[in-house]
C-alpha cells in the first residue's frame, strides 16, 4: 500500500480524498489541519504522497510545499485549491509541487492524478 499524507484544514476534504483514495493501492494515513502539522506528520509517516491544500492557518501550502521540497526534493506533493489562477499554478510548479486540481474535485481525477504521478 502507498501511503498518502492529507493536509488540509478542511475535514470534509479529508474525508473527500480518503474516499477518493481507499479501496485501491493508496492508504490514507492521517490529516494534518496546517503545514506545520503536516511537516511533523510527513517525518513520521514518510508517506509516498501528500496532498495540500492552499489556503491553512498558522502555514500556507505554498509554505509547506517549499518546506517539504527542502526537506526531500523528491517528494510527491498534489496541491488542492479551489483557487486555479495561473500564478498559483505556475509558483506550486516552480517549486516542485508534482499536480494541482482544483476543489471540487471530482473522486476519479485525484484517483487518476494519483497514480500518474507515482506511477502506479
Amino acid at each position: 500500500m502507498l501511503k498518502v499524507l492529507v493536509i488540509d484544514d478542511s475535514p470534509f476534504i479529508f474525508k473527500a480524498v480518503k474516499k477518493a483514495l481507499e479501496n485501491s493501492v493508496f492508504d490514507v494515513v492521517d490529516n494534518a489541519g496546517n503545514g506545520k502539522i503536516g511537516l511533523e506528520m510527513y517525518e513520521k509517516y514518510a508517506p509516498d504522497l501528500i496532498t495540500l491544500d492552499v489556503t491553512m492557518p498558522i502555514m500556507d501550502g505554498v509554505e509547506t510545499a517549499k518546506a517539504l521540497v527542502a526537506k526531500n526534493p523528491n517528494v510527491k506533493i498534489i496541491m488542492l485549491s479551489a483557487m486555479g489562477d495561473e500564478a498559483l499554478l505556475s509558483q506550486a510548479k516552480e517549486i516542485g509541487v508534482s499536480g494541482f486540481l482544483r476543489k471540487p474535485f471530482k473522486p476519479e481525477e485525484l484517483l487518476n492524478k494519483a497514480k500518474e504521478i507515482l506511477g502506479v
